[in-house]
């Protein structure tokens, strides 16, 4: 029996291949050392210059590299073989940095000379200490650094070549955002509890992921994407080729998409959306109804196209249970909201159904159709969640939530209005909107690899959904304001931009989306198993100078 190798010098690395993730991760490195010695009345617009230079930067080089690579080339692995760099992972690196960048403009939007952030996290809500420190003009700074180290768990949430490498990644990524949306200046409480409902389901879900993975690699032998393939295809390791080992391998699929689809908000694993959209920041919100479901989605096609792409039968039965409860039970209870952030929570979640139905494909026509997917609607519901941040109670303090007071807005604002009803119609697919194309891209892929009866339930949900959309509509342009009604606030030049470039995105994809679909992936022939265009080397080499 050989005896398994120790490795003694340490692993050649591709520094190029590297550069967007060390350049996210120096950046929140830099913003700490910021935060500990910069003088207090600069420490904001250093912090804001810095995040802004290094998501530049970083979709500066993706752009880059991904024009580098051949035609013909699936991809490369680096850092030993821990980390994937093919077209598919650039994208949505490229997409998650383009939403951070964007996202980034409302974190940082200030009225009064307040921000959305509590002015000390520390302290107790309705304390005299944090009386003291929102008369002293304190804030929390610290939010960037936090936003940029999320941001390098999403980079590497999809771009993760092994489980090992995947659990660091979705610890990286989700830490920060449980203490930011712990944060909201105003209903503290309620943030607060936002916080700890999605730290302790975020907890539960990532022992899931982890024990999957020990599961997986008690099968494969291997954490691997590419090992473990081999061995699906092998029937196992040397021990399991009795074809014995079946159980072990289901269980590992089983509890990894527990952790992954908990990430996107798929039913039975939603039940942290509303209440933790709700609570959180609105800025922080709109963070993670893009980004985060990007990366999250990311992670999830790559696992279960690349290392589980070979056991399909398996697990696609799962995920069509999956989808239909996603699209069916989110749509209906979505009717039922009278709060517009729990609202869009539902929404997230339908549209996670929605997705998943490319997932079940198993196609390169899947694949590209998520891909498209996930940038059209993470562009839309940043903008949606801007205009939300607009719309004040009467007095112009917190932001309105209960919808029947959202009455009037269409005469009070009809531009406000008007941006809102165009991202709901991208919700519910309107043609001419990206909404409807990314729709459209999705069920096609389904339909094509058999997947009819699916398609028609989330035709059918779409249906529903559409109903609360108009509703929302209905409410802002055609009932009459009430007593108390909604105050907007003027919209800054970040929010303005926000609004400004959700609009754009969300007209461009949907009127011009050749440009976009055609150069997805690498190869133009359809039908083809999403392993060919994504990178599945099990060695350990590095890429070429």
């Amino acid at each position: 029996m050989d005896l398994p190798v120790i490795t003694e010098a340490p692993p050649q690395l591709d520094w190029w291949l590297l550069a967007p993730l060390v350049t996210v991760f120096a950046a929140g490195v830099l913003g700490v050392l910021f935060e500990a010695f910069a003088p207090k009345e600069r420490r904001r617009g250093l912090q804001i210059g810095l995040a802004v230079l290094a998501l530049l930067a970083t979709f500066v080089l993706l752009v880059i590299q991904v024009g580098m690579l051949p035609a013909d080339d699936p991809g490369v692995t680096v850092a030993a073989g821990v980390l994937a760099v093919d077209r598919t992972v650039i994208f949505l690196q490229g997409t998650i940095t383009v939403l951070a960048l964007v996202s980034l403009l409302l974190i940082s939007e200030r009225r009064d000379g307040r921000d959305a952030f509590a002015a000390q996290a520390a302290t107790v809500p309705g304390s005299e200490e944090e009386r003291a420190h929102i008369l002293a003009g304190s804030q929390h700074t610290e939010v960037y650094p936090l936003v940029l180290f999320a941001v390098l768990g999403m980079l590497m949430f999809p771009a993760a070549n092994d489980f090992l490498t995947m659990f660091i990644a979705l610890e990286v990524m989700s830490l920060p955002l449980y203490l930011l949306c712990g944060l909201a200046r105003r209903r503290r409480l309620f943030s607060q509890e936002a916080a700890v409902k999605y730290f302790l389901l975020g907890a539960f879900s990532s022992g899931f992921f982890l024990f999957g993975a020990a599961m997986v690699y008690g099968y494969a032998g291997s954490v691997n994407f590419g090992e473990i393939r081999a061995a699906v295809e092998a029937g196992g390791a040397e021990i399991f080729q009795g074809g014995n080992g079946e159980p072990l391998m289901l269980m590992g699929i089983g509890l990894v998409a527990i952790g992954l689809l908990f990430k996107v908000g798929a039913v039975p694993f939603h039940n942290w959306k509303p209440d933790v959209y709700q609570g959180a920041p609105t800025p922080i919100t709109a963070l993670m109804a893009s980004c985060t479901l990007v990366a999250a989605f990311g992670a999830l096609l790559r696992v279960f196209f690349v290392p589980f792409g070979g056991s399909a039968e398996s697990w696609q039965p799962m995920l069509w249970v999956v989808a239909v409860l996603t699209m069916v039970v989110a749509a209906v209870i979505a009717v039922t909201q009278r709060d517009v952030k729990r609202l869009l929570a539902y929404s997230s979640v339908v549209h996670a159904g929605f997705i998943l139905t490319a997932v079940v494909a198993n196609s390169t026509d899947g694949l590209a159709g998520a891909m498209f997917y996930l940038a059209a609607y993470g562009f839309t519901t940043l903008g949606a969640f801007a205009v939300v941040t607009l719309v004040r109670t009467k007095d112009g303090g917190q932001e309105l939530g209960d919808l029947d007071r959202w009455a009037g807005l269409g005469r009070r604002s009809p531009a406000l209005a008007g941006a809102l009803t165009l991202f709901l119609l991208a919700f519910a697919g309107i043609p001419l909107t990206s909404g409807f194309i990314g729709k459209f891209a999705v069920f096609e892929a389904a339909v094509a690899a058999g997947a009819t009866p699916l398609v028609v339930v989330g035709v059918l949900s779409s249906a529903v959904t559409a109903f609360f959309y108009v509703r929302i509509i209905v409410v802002m342009f055609f009932r009459d304001p009430e007593e108390e009604g909604p105050t907007v606030v003027r919209a800054g030049a970040a929010t303005g931009g926000v609004i400004t470039i959700g609009v754009a995105a969300t007209l461009l994809l949907g009127l011009y989306p050749g440009p976009v679909l055609d150069n997805l992936l690498p190869s133009s022939e359809s039908g083809g198993e999403p392993v060919a265009v994504m990178v599945d080397q099990a060695s350990t080499e590095t890429s070429s100078e």
